[in-house]
């Protein structure tokens, strides 16, 4: 019975070899593999701009406070709340009258003077005749001319007066010092404004050009001041906090003249036109500073670029169909394309999609996004149903 046992077990075949174990899962010869689809573009050559990223504000070019500056009853407010304003332009009026008033007895007091002037004028002149005949002596004579210098001393000072008196008159008309935007009126109509109120009639805020303060980090100082950005000039886009779209381009204005130890980074000041109004006092932007355009630099998809303990890496198809694993240095980022410093050449062909599959030396097969996402076809040309077991 164990000799029958035994005859049997060893005719059977053992379950490794009935299931096909000397094939490989692709249905080939075991330890063979076929090739691994992936997407490829050629490394190519393009004039790419070098720029330094750094978080900005925007801030107004310009921005004033519109303070009184004489005392009295706010009697008008002529601008409106938002509204664009021209250097000059009327803005509030304060009552005018103590001012005029003031403006007249001045005039009054001139007028009174130059008369005592003149009288005094033809004393001395009556005088000087009677001196020449020694009518009179010279302590009269001088009592005379140092009166009409005193009057005359006089009249200049009305005249100062007023100066003084019309320029207040000036005053309680209040204008614009500047082109801009007003903001929120501060005081309403009625009130009583004083010269020395600290919050003012209204902020106005030149918007046109506009001004953005960023920073960047200390090392790259050197480069900027290489390319010139101490005189200006350095070309500054202004991007959404989403760093994709450019809101406006402008220039380079300032380079601090210091570093700022506290955070080793550096100010900037950039101008912009701002005529569609998309940037605003106070909003966070990224900046970012145009330091040169590299001629026929060597840009890739950034797809391509992969990371590993040992740095960046691409894969290389060479002319065999194989794939190399290439050391790579990127020098910047940008949307889709990279900058590659050294470690490609122009005509490459390397792998965009699929690099997950590779290893070095693994044979690919070229092949499209479309036609690798595309469901595959039966013999008849007809989409294939549901797998067997699968659940409709």
């Amino acid at each position: 019975m164990l000799i029958t046992w035994w005859s049997c077990h060893r005719s059977s075949p053992s379950s490794g070899q009935t299931n096909g174990g000397n094939y490989s899962r692709r249905g080939g010869p075991a330890g063979s593999f076929g090739p691994v689809p992936v997407v490829a573009a050629k490394v190519e050559q393009k004039d790419t701009p070098v720029y330094l990223d750094g978080l900005g504000t925007v801030q107004a070019f310009n921005t004033v406070t519109v303070h009184t500056r004489v005392d009295g009853e706010l009697q008008q407010v002529l601008f409106t709340e938002g509204q664009d304003v021209k250097t000059g332009d009327l803005l509030a009026v304060v009552d005018p009258r103590p001012y005029q008033a003031a403006l007249d007895q001045a005039i009054a007091k001139k007028a009174q003077d130059e008369a005592q002037l003149a009288n005094a004028k033809v004393t001395l002149a009556r005088n000087t005749d009677l001196l020449n005949k020694k009518v009179i002596d010279r302590q009269d004579f001088d009592t005379s001319k140092y009166q009409t210098d005193q009057f005359q001393a006089a009249v200049q000072a009305d005249q100062a007066a007023i100066e003084s008196a019309r320029t207040n008159v000036d005053y309680t008309q209040i204008k614009s010092p500047i082109d801009g935007r007003t903001g929120v009126r501060i005081v309403d109509v009625g009130n009583i404004v004083h010269a020395s109120d600290q919050n003012g009639i209204v902020v106005i805020t030149q918007m046109h050009p506009i001004s953005v303060m960023f920073t960047l980090p200390e090392q790259n100082l050197q480069s900027i001041l290489n390319a010139g950005g101490a005189s200006g000039g350095l070309k500054v886009s202004a991007l959404d906090r989403g760093n994709t779209t450019t809101l406006d381009d402008g220039s380079l204005a300032v380079v601090d003249n210091q570093i700022d130890q506290t955070t080793g980074t550096v100010k900037l000041k950039a101008t912009f036109p701002n005529t569609d109004l998309k940037l605003w006092p106070g909003k966070f932007v990224n900046a970012r500073l145009i330091l040169t355009t590299l001629k026929n630099a060597t840009v890739i998809p950034s797809s391509v670029v992969q990371r590993g303990p040992q740095g960046t890496y691409a894969y290389v198809i060479k002319p065999d169909k194989t794939a190399e694993m290439r050391p790579i240095k990127v020098g910047q980022t940008e949307g889709n394309l990279a900058l590659v410093e050294n470690g490609l050449k122009p005509g490459e062909q390397v792998v965009v999609d699929g690099q997950y599959k590779l290893h070095p030396g693994a044979h690919v097969e070229l092949t499209t996004p479309q036609t690798q996402a595309a469901p595959r076809k039966s013999p008849a040309g007809k989409s294939p149903g549901p797998a067997k077991g699968s659940k409709s």
